[in-house]
């Protein structure tokens, strides 16, 4: 048995790199960027009017000049229209470009316009007011977006802008997830008493769509040649599973003889940690990895976001900063595991993050994932856990506060 950084160490230390692909920027959401971005012009592209106004050449208005005769109207897409003398003024819209002749943009708010004529009425003037520079925001081929960035709304605004079709992103890995035992059945069936519908799978499936990545299903009952056989085809066809249930010491647990007589290296099995504590995770020699969760749901859903999630982060070189609750009331675990304990999370008026516990009942109580926010994780070496201590977790929602 290893601990939880030991479990976590190993995991790490089998970290791999699945390429890249080119892909319509559009479908690009929620894929992490292979290369950087760079502007195809200069952004802006011209010195533009960012108020709605007249715009002047400003050695006009520095003589003295208030009044200003209105040349032509520009809106933004219009072609830019020069003044033909320093005192004529272009009535002017935000985002219309300015041409070489005008620098200089006051808004409606300072000037009156009657019978063609627009009169400034106030000398709280400066140069270049109310202009964004050609270039000011990035100069053509410089890089406007780096790669290893997750990909989101405003990245995919920005590689639009600059005329990008298709992005070169990470390849995801492919992924199998594998439910196991007879007790199981389909989700639209009705179950018998002594059977429940599968879910394990699908949240799974679900914790991973935020990667974009639509990971494989597949069930295997508690049969030891269907085991061997069906495991045999994934090892051959993916770079990682995910098996839920199957891995104890019960008389129907396959999973662990399969892998050995399939030639899956273990590299460990069972953690000091509740729940999860029958956790199985091995290599095989063409480099695919399993990882054989208990088939609780707590445990299944605990171990992906502690070890899988965080192992699919680091192949896509996704850093995400370590997040960190308080401890809202007094909590007690005695055996010598570390626990991970579902909490409520909350924001106080301090700006302070607060974690309430919900103990549960159990590792087979998922009804209790609905209600909390993520696992708190607790330390073996201590038992008795006191309000106000602050200690890691590990969300499995979006912390809205």
């Amino acid at each position: 048995m290893v601990s939880v950084q030991e479990a976590e160490n190993i995991i790490q230390s089998n970290i791999r790199n699945f390429g890249t692909e080119s892909i319509p920027f559009q479908s690009a959401l929620g894929r992490i960027l292979a290369k950087d971005i760079k502007a195809d012009r200069d952004l802006p592209p011209c010195n533009r009017a960012t108020m709605d106004g007249i715009a002047i050449n400003f050695s006009a208005f520095d003589k003295g000049i208030r009044s200003f005769p209105v040349l032509a109207t520009q809106a933004a897409g219009d072609a830019p229209v020069d003044i033909k003398t320093e005192n004529e003024c272009i009535e002017i819209m935000t985002g219309a470009a300015l041409a070489p002749s005008v620098n200089t943009v006051i808004r409606y708010e300072d000037l009156s316009i009657q019978n063609g004529t627009a009169t400034i009425n106030t000398n709280n003037i400066k140069q270049g007011q109310n202009v964004h520079l050609k270039g000011k925001d990035k100069k053509e081929n410089e890089t406007v977006i780096n790669s290893g960035l997750l990909i989101d709304a405003t990245l995919i605004s920005m590689a639009a802008s600059v005329g990008k079709t298709e992005l070169l992103v990470k390849k995801l890995p492919k992924i199998v997830i594998i439910s196991t035992g007879d007790e199981l059945v389909n989700v639209g069936e009705t179950p018998l008493p002594h059977q429940i519908r599968r879910s394990n799978s699908y949240a799974c499936k679900a914790a991973m769509q935020q990667y974009d990545l639509s990971a494989d299903m597949l069930h295997i009952p508690d049969d030891y040649q269907a085991t061997k056989t069906q495991v045999q085809d994934c090892i051959n066809k993916y770079d990682a599973i995910i098996l839920s249930g199957g891995i104890s010491m019960g008389k129907f647990d396959y999973v662990p003889p399969v892998l050995e007589e399939l030639s899956v290296k273990q590299l460990f099995y069972k953690v000091e940690q509740r729940p999860g504590k029958p956790f199985w995770f091995g290599k095989h020699a063409n480099d695919t990895l399993v990882f054989a969760f208990p088939g609780n749901p707590v445990s299944t859903f605990m171990c992906l976001h502690r070890y899988f999630l965080p192992w699919l982060d680091a192949c896509l070189g996704i850093s995400k900063s370590k997040t960190y609750a308080i401890l809202n009331r007094d909590f007690t675990f005695n055996p010598s595991l570390q626990y991970f304990l579902q909490v409520k999370l909350m924001m106080n008026e301090k700006g302070e993050l607060l974690a309430s516990p919900f103990e549960g009942n159990g590792s087979g109580d998922f009804a209790n994932l609905v209600d909390t926010d993520a696992f708190m994780e607790l330390p073996l070496e201590k038992s008795n856990f006191i309000k106000g201590e602050v200690y890691r977790i590990w969300p499995y929602k979006q912390i809205f506060v």
